[in-house]
């Protein structure tokens, strides 16, 4: 199941009300679970850990707020945090090229001498943009040597094949020599997913480029198979992290062996942070799955809006942003609908996310159930 199917099914069995409320009695510490041994992937440790996507953030007016952009970025990375921007739908579509280039560079400039690694996001409608994407980042990268900066990519809007997803990367890898993360899926072209014995191929390829998988593909079953078969596959796989906004990662962590997640929940980095703590070190304090279902709890908020790919990175995830200090305002560029269907725009379409004062009472009750796993 696809993560946008994920979520849509959870809300229809009562998603909403099943992690809703807070019962906690507190940071009750539970019995330690024997996760399974994580073979070494060889991976580059600054590869290892969350990746929370950072949320875009605008002015009034619609324009990129790149200054809260860069504040955002040095909050996940006070929290511990590794970090990915741009990515998800709210930034690959409704940007364009120049505010995505201008973002990048807020973003390496702020994170100067900082232990965490953006990985940039230069996913292409075809191999032409991702190929512009790339040498920006590595120019990005020459005037900013000392940010650890890494690259995130998906098969092209135009793939067809799985030969057209090998030349795609073996056209990237041309360009770079950075850690590229692959993510498995892409809803707008023809393939379901990469084949796990392709990215196998391209990481004997070039194993210092790639290695490093997004595995988001199927439903749970066929992605956790997946997954087991990529991590078998270690050290020609380096690390395979988690997807879905998380809502497995748990699971996947201590039963096959992912070493990260891939996130829209960048607001609650040293939340994530905390709970990749305790995975690193065996549950020492066996606080890690409480820690996991403040989590799920914080998810709940996503069901506060209407719906729509938006609403897991963005809707009252803003209001929880602001409230930490990170965010002016719930400022968000939307898509436009034609026959039921999203699609970009001519101009950008711009909306403030409304809340009601119960609503964010509700979500101030339970970020008092947070507050304890936060570090700032």
């Amino acid at each position: 199941m696809e993560r946008r199917s994920f979520f849509k099914n959870l809300s229809a069995i009562g998603g909403s009300t099943l992690l809703g409320g807070c019962v906690s009695s507190g940071n009750k510490k539970s019995k330690g679970v024997k996760a399974v041994e994580k073979k070494d992937g060889n991976a580059d440790p600054k590869m290892r850990g969350p990746f929370p996507i950072l949320s875009t953030p605008y002015e009034e007016s619609g324009d990129v707020d790149y200054k809260t952009l860069a504040k955002e970025a040095k909050f996940v990375s006070d929290s511990g945090c590794n970090m990915i921007w741009p990515l998800s739908n709210d930034a690959i579509d409704l940007l364009s090229d120049d505010e995505k280039f201008k973002g990048m560079e807020a973003i390496a400039q702020v994170l100067q001498n900082s232990k965490s690694t953006i990985a940039f996001g230069c996913s292409g409608k075809n191999t032409e943009q991702m190929v512009k994407y790339v040498k920006h980042i590595e120019k990005i990268a020459q005037k900013y040597k000392k940010t650890n900066i890494a690259l995130v990519s998906r098969p092209s809007d135009d793939t067809k094949t799985q030969d057209d997803v090998k030349k795609y990367f073996l056209e990237l890898q041309k360009h770079t020599e950075r850690p590229t993360i692959i993510q498995t899926v892409n809803l707008s072209c023809k393939i379901k997913s990469i084949n796990v014995d392709l990215l196998i191929d391209l990481a004997k390829q070039n194993p210092k480029v790639f290695g490093y998988v997004k595995e988001e593909t199927g439903n749970a079953i066929e992605c956790n198979a997946r997954m087991a078969k990529e991590v078998a596959a270690k050290p020609i796989i380096h690390a395979v992290y988690s997807a879905w906004g998380g809502w497995q990662w748990l699971y996947q962590s201590r039963r096959i062996g992912s070493e990260g997640l891939v996130t829209e929940r960048a607001v609650y980095a040293d939340l994530l942070a905390y709970i990749w703590e305790r995975m690193e070190n065996g549950d020492a304090d066996g606080t890690l799955s409480d820690a996991f279902a403040k989590l799920l709890l914080a998810f709940n908020f996503t069901y506060y809006s209407k719906g729509g790919t938006l609403s897991h990175l963005r809707g009252a995830h803003l209001y929880v942003g602001q409230k930490r200090g990170i965010f002016k305002n719930r400022i968000s560029r939307e898509y436009a609908l034609q026959k039921g269907k999203q699609v970009i725009p001519p101009k950008p379409i711009i909306s403030n996310f409304e809340m009601t004062q119960q609503q964010m009472d509700e979500i101030d009750t339970c970020l008092e159930c947070l507050s304890p796993y936060f570090k700032i």
